[in-house]
């Protein structure tokens, strides 16, 4: 990380490859983008699925730190911490939504905010409910918002 360049942002692989002090720190990042993308309110802007996809080819280099002996259960523990990383974000996006929901629905409508958008969208996941939880996993703006939507 001598050389750094603020276009490396955008890269996947400066992410999954990034050290601190000689520490590679990669599958940590990669837990916490995956964890903030799916339950941060400020998480839909990360690279979250291209950084499984290359995750999933660097598994070998993100695992050293854990090795398992073998290159599928590299895989499988990768697979099992992002899916551990996800499902803690849902729930605390979900915490998010049921705490800060009785702000939303005080709060003056805005430029950037509308009540009738919050009431549109309980109207939707009353209507739709689990279906459209699972739907938005695979939906990357929907996939940050729905958990604290729901909420």
């Amino acid at each position: 990380m001598n050389n750094f360049d603020w276009s490396q942002l955008i890269n996947p692989e400066f992410y999954i490859l990034m050290e601190v002090g000689g520490v590679k720190i990669g599958l940590l990042v990669i837990l916490f983008i995956i964890f903030a993308e799916t339950g941060l309110f400020a998480g839909f802007f990360l690279p979250g699925d291209s950084l499984l996809f290359l995750a999933g080819i660097y598994s070998e280099l993100l695992m050293q730190q854990l090795p398992t002996g073998s290159e599928v259960g590299n895989v499988l523990l990768l697979a099992t911490l992002v899916s551990v990383a996800g499902i803690l974000g849902n729930m605390v996006g979900y915490w998010f939504g049921v705490k800060g929901g009785t702000y939303l629905y005080n709060k003056e409508d805005t430029f950037w905010f509308k009540e009738k958008y919050l009431l549109q969208s309980r109207d939707f996941f009353d209507k739709y409910g689990g279906k459209a939880i699972i739907f938005a996993r695979f939906l990357p703006i929907f996939r940050t918002f729905a958990p604290i939507v729901v909420g």
